[in-house]
């Protein structure tokens, strides 16, 4: 018998239609009930009961109780850093569902992934980072330089003793599904996001299941302030990726 994590095991669990689209649905970061989840993937709640366990057991999402309620959630950003990436290979392998119409493009411009920003904006601003060396990056390892810590600090009071955590590191690369590039993940990915919502600059769809993000006029002006490119490198692959679509 073969020893090592067993991956055939989480790819049953997230290979189910329903299962995927719950999982997806939590993607947001937010806790959502079965109710909540069953609608997303379109079955009964008897049977979304049943998939929600065998999720749990399987240690992709966790139960939090509060009261009476019963919500659920990813167990930590790693599961949604793994589906991201799984949504950018049958994105690539053109396994690709009906486009959702007018909110598709709002889908691609900017999106929650877990806790931090995805899509073009969420490209964009790493691209950006790494011009300005803000960043060091090599392959998929990223680090914050000395610049970077003063940088976010003057612009986005941002600290990096608010960027420890035991469990996850402060930057991490993210494979973004619809642009096929790396997106900011880890600490600093997740405090950035949460400043652009303090600061009103964005606001995340409330709708369930809804991982879109909306800037301001005012908010998208001053993103594009501080994370504006002139990237030509960028631009050639978003016009590629449209050319392919």
């Amino acid at each position: 018998m073969k020893v090592g994590p067993d991956i055939a095991m989480v790819a049953s669990l997230v290979g189910d239609p329903a299962r995927a689209n719950m999982l997806t649905a939590l993607m947001t970061g937010r806790a959502l009930t079965a109710s909540e989840l069953a609608q997303e993937a379109g079955i009964t709640p008897q049977t979304a009961s049943s998939h929600l366990s065998k999720l749990e057991i399987g240690g992709l999402i966790e139960l939090e109780k509060q009261g009476r309620h019963r919500y659920y959630r990813l167990t930590d950003p790693d599961v949604a850093g793994v589906l991201e990436g799984l949504a950018g290979l049958a994105a690539r392998a053109g396994h690709m569902r009906v486009r959702t119409g007018p909110k598709d493009p709002a889908l691609r411009r900017a999106r929650i992934c877990y806790d931090h920003l995805a899509g073009d904006l969420g490209v964009q601003m790493l691209d950006s980072m790494r011009q300005q060396r803000l960043v060091r990056q090599k392959k998929q390892e990223i680090e914050l330089t000395a610049e970077g810590e003063r940088f976010l600090a003057q612009n986005l009071q941002i600290s990096s003793d608010m960027l420890d955590h035991p469990r996850r590191p402060v930057c991490k690369a993210c494979l973004d599904w619809s642009e096929r590039r790396h997106h900011l993940a880890g600490t600093l990915g997740a405090a950035m996001m949460a400043r652009f919502g303090e600061l009103k600059w964005a606001v995340r769809d409330s709708a369930p299941g809804s991982r879109i993000v909306n800037f301001s006029r005012n908010g998208e002006k001053r993103f594009l302030a501080l994370f504006g490119t002139t990237d030509a490198e960028h631009n050639i692959v978003v016009q590629f990726r449209h050319a392919r679509s």
